[in-house]
């Protein structure tokens, strides 16, 4: 869990823990004015252990005289549900709503930062690799399969790239350039298209090499100006709001774009790249048996 949401959390925790002490009442006391059975629910949310349903705010604030403060603290704590969110309930109905909501906030940002650590960022996808990788994303969540629609709202947003004001600053790590996602063909179209991205002007495309020091920690991450950031993980993305930790994130992001190749230096890793898979099919091509002639 980020801890951004678990300082909210902590912050929310205060405030009711401050309500509950103005109303003279004990953690067990209350918990027994509200009919919960668990008296440890308060300290675990008075401790940031634990967010607090609507329903338990409602009861919280009507046994300690606080109920003008209910519609305040819940929209308190729908905040905090923002800030993660599963896949699973992001995804429930296909892939297309999320490439959607991506979009509106794209539209919305003049400087976007994106690191990758594994695969090619979703604004510089080919059809193709878009493809292969909402496909592994649709059978991996077992969502609604909505394929070519999310594909097409993909390949929709990158009309950012070419429109408008916006700024780009990409920064991958070489092993971008060596996952193979779908096929060998369908990494010779992608390593082509990344080849074309060095050149745009509003595009600013850095690699970090497989030999740079290790200076931070590091996982995939989106800024959006000073005033977000998206974190992906396996299980939900993270919505980070924190100006502490966003700023932590552009240092991150000031050290990884540092340690990164640009221009002529990342066409060239990415040219090797390309080479070596163009050889990898012409070696698959000449290894594969001729077709038997017809009787």
């Amino acid at each position: 869990m980020t801890s951004s949401v678990h300082q909210a959390r902590e912050a929310l925790g205060q405030r009711l823990r401050d309500l509950r002490k103005n109303a003279g009442l004990s953690g067990v006391g209350l918990a027994a004015r509200a009919g919960w059975t668990n008296s440890s629910k308060v300290s675990k949310i008075e401790h940031g252990k634990q967010t607090p349903s609507e329903d338990d705010i409602r009861a919280w604030c009507q046994h300690t005289g606080a109920a003008e403060q209910i519609p305040d603290l819940i929209a308190t704590v729908r905040n905090i549900e923002a800030m993660y969110v599963e896949w699973r309930r992001m995804l429930e109905v296909g892939t297309r709503r999320r490439q959607h909501a991506s979009k509106t906030i794209e539209a919305e940002t003049q400087l976007m930062r994106w690191f990758e650590p594994v695969l090619v960022p979703g604004l510089l996808h080919t059809a193709a690799y878009a493809r292969a990788v909402m496909r592994r994303v649709i059978d991996f969540y077992r969502i609604p399969d909505d394929l070519e629609a999310g594909v097409a709202a993909r390949m929709e947003r990158q009309q950012i790239l070419y429109r408008g004001t916006q700024r780009f600053h990409f920064v991958i790590a070489h092993q971008a350039l060596l996952t193979t996602v779908g096929s060998t063909e369908v990494m010779i179209g992608q390593l082509d298209r990344l080849l074309a991205v060095t050149s745009l002007t509003r595009v600013t495309f850095g690699i970090l090499p497989t030999d740079a020091e290790y200076r931070v920690p590091t996982n995939q991450f989106i800024m959006f100006d000073d005033r977000l950031v998206n974190v992906e993980t396996i299980s939900a993305e993270l919505a980070v709001s924190q100006p502490r930790e966003i700023a932590l994130y552009g240092r991150a992001f000031n050290e990884l774009a540092q340690q990164a190749v640009y221009g002529q230096a990342a066409r060239g890793l990415i040219s090797r790249a390309l080479e070596k898979r163009r050889a990898g099919q012409a070696a698959e091509e000449e290894a594969a048996p001729l077709p038997k002639p017809e009787a």
